[in-house]
């Protein structure tokens, strides 16, 4: 019997926000979920201490990943999502997307002893692309080396901290 009430997509993008939300957690953050996608934003995410940095953040997760070529990987991204991330704004914008595995039953095991959610997120932020002429997607590059987990996320902070585009 199947009851699911949400598709596979809606459940890349619920398990995209559970990821976020755990590691901002982790670095004692607040996440704040926007009610409404009018600008390419679905979370933001909050830090204390001195200026009060916040990052908005746009949230993907895919099957599709792949392997990173020369140390990038390669998304393919809705134009209009492309555009949001690339314009300036006084809150500094970057993209999230979260690695699943292709097998379904692989992404979340919970056990008496742990919750594991497999794999992991990257992050790049899109300031300052270049117009395109692509109506549908843009295929953007992703630096493996730009994990979203607790290190990245207070480098990110600093960097909005103190006004460093990111």
């Amino acid at each position: 019997m199947n009851d699911r009430l949400i598709t596979t997509t809606d459940r890349e993008e619920q398990l995209s926000r559970i990821y976020v939300d755990a590691v901002a957690a982790a670095a004692g953050y607040v996440v704040a979920k926007q009610d409404f996608d009018r600008d390419g934003v679905d979370v933001q995410i909050r830090a204390g201490a001195p200026m009060r940095p916040s990052l908005d953040v746009q949230l993907k997760a895919t099957i599709n990943l792949g392997r990173p070529n020369g140390g990038v990987f390669r998304y393919a991204l809705k134009r209009r999502n492309y555009d949001f991330l690339r314009e300036q704004t006084l809150v500094p914008r970057i993209l999230v997307v979260l690695d699943l595995p292709r097998d379904e039953v692989q992404w979340l095991t919970i056990t008496p002893t742990e919750l594991i959610l497999r794999r992991c997120a990257y992050w790049t932020s899109l300031l300052g692309a270049p117009e395109t002429e692509n109506a549908g997607t843009v295929t953007i590059p992703i630096s493996h080396q730009n994990r979203f987990d607790i290190e990245g996320l207070r480098r990110l902070m600093d960097l909005a901290r103190v006004g460093t585009p990111i």
